[in-house]
């Protein structure tokens, strides 16, 4: 009799230990990354690109609140919003800021045909080599290749920002905490200067950006580009657009990531209802 018992709890403690498994399996599926662990933090956020420190820093405005599509553990990135901000990075951002982990076929991801991506990869001239004669030599790009950052080296981007750096944006969002809503607000919030506040030459006044002071011109304007949707290309709508586009290529996984993880917490109050039961008939027998 005692060694059935034995046998019993062993049993038990084995599907608790299973349980206990499945659970961090679940939560690890579910959670948002931690930015310092998933994202090295670039200098700073996009405007920050060619940020300058503020002579007296100022207390940074609290973040506009956006209710995004992708928000959430059912949250699904709106593809359609994602092409519109892909328009947007190729035609403004991508003057300044790289997209260095990002490769053309990984924009059917979010809805482009494999021929607008090869197209697309084509319009691009690739460094490749080096060949037989042990030289380098360029090419059009294919889908497998990565998107060409506007400046062959740090240096170069250095001397074209006066003296800044343009940070990547593929991991901008998880590099900021609050990322989505730190970059909206960024886009969105150029001002006037308060009274009182002085800029230097080459600076620009932004309440959302630490210290307020940035050398980076306001990046978006009314009717800046011309959506193939008809969408009205306003600065708000292009923010939102780009933000959706920046959260996906930083996070390509998500959706994966979060359907997986309902799955998971499905299974696991199926097997809790089993557990339960046979919890309750083992002990009823030692009862």
């Amino acid at each position: 009799m005692e060694k059935n018992m034995s046998s019993r709890r062993l049993r038990f403690l084995a599907m608790t230990v299973i349980g206990f498994a499945f659970v961090s399996s679940a939560e690890l599926a579910l959670a948002d990354d931690n930015p310092t662990a998933t994202a090295p933090a670039p200098a700073a956020a996009p405007a920050a690109a060619a940020a300058t420190a503020a002579s007296a820093p100022s207390e940074q405005k609290p973040l506009r609140k956006v209710e995004w599509t992708f928000d959430g553990i059912f949250g699904t990135v709106d593809k359609q919003s994602a092409q519109r901000g892909f328009q947007v990075y190729k035609e403004v951002c991508s003057a300044c800021h790289s997209l260095n982990r990002i490769a053309f076929r990984n924009l059917q991801d979010i809805g482009f045909t494999e021929a607008e991506v090869r197209a697309l990869a084509a319009s691009y001239q690739i460094n490749d080599g080096p060949n037989d004669q042990g030289d380098m030599f360029q090419r059009p790009g294919k889908p497998s290749d990565y998107f060409v950052p506007p400046a062959p080296n740090e240096q170069a981007a250095r001397a074209a920002h006066g003296g800044a750096y343009p940070p990547d944006l593929s991991l901008i969002i998880k590099a900021r905490e609050d990322g989505p809503n730190y970059v909206y607000s960024l886009l969105t919030g150029f001002t006037t200067p308060p009274q009182g506040v002085t800029l230097a030459d080459n600076q620009y006044y932004n309440p959302y950006f630490p210290g307020q002071k940035l050398a980076m011109p306001p990046p978006l304007s009314d009717g800046q580009v011309t959506y193939a949707d008809g969408t009205p290309a306003t600065v708000d709508q292009m923010a939102r657009d780009v933000v959706t586009f920046l959260q996906w290529a930083a996070e390509p996984e998500m959706e994966a990531r979060k359907q997986m993880g309902i799955k998971v917490l499905i299974y696991l109050a199926i097997f809790s209802v089993f557990l339960y039961i046979a919890k309750r008939n083992i002990w009823r027998k030692l009862h």
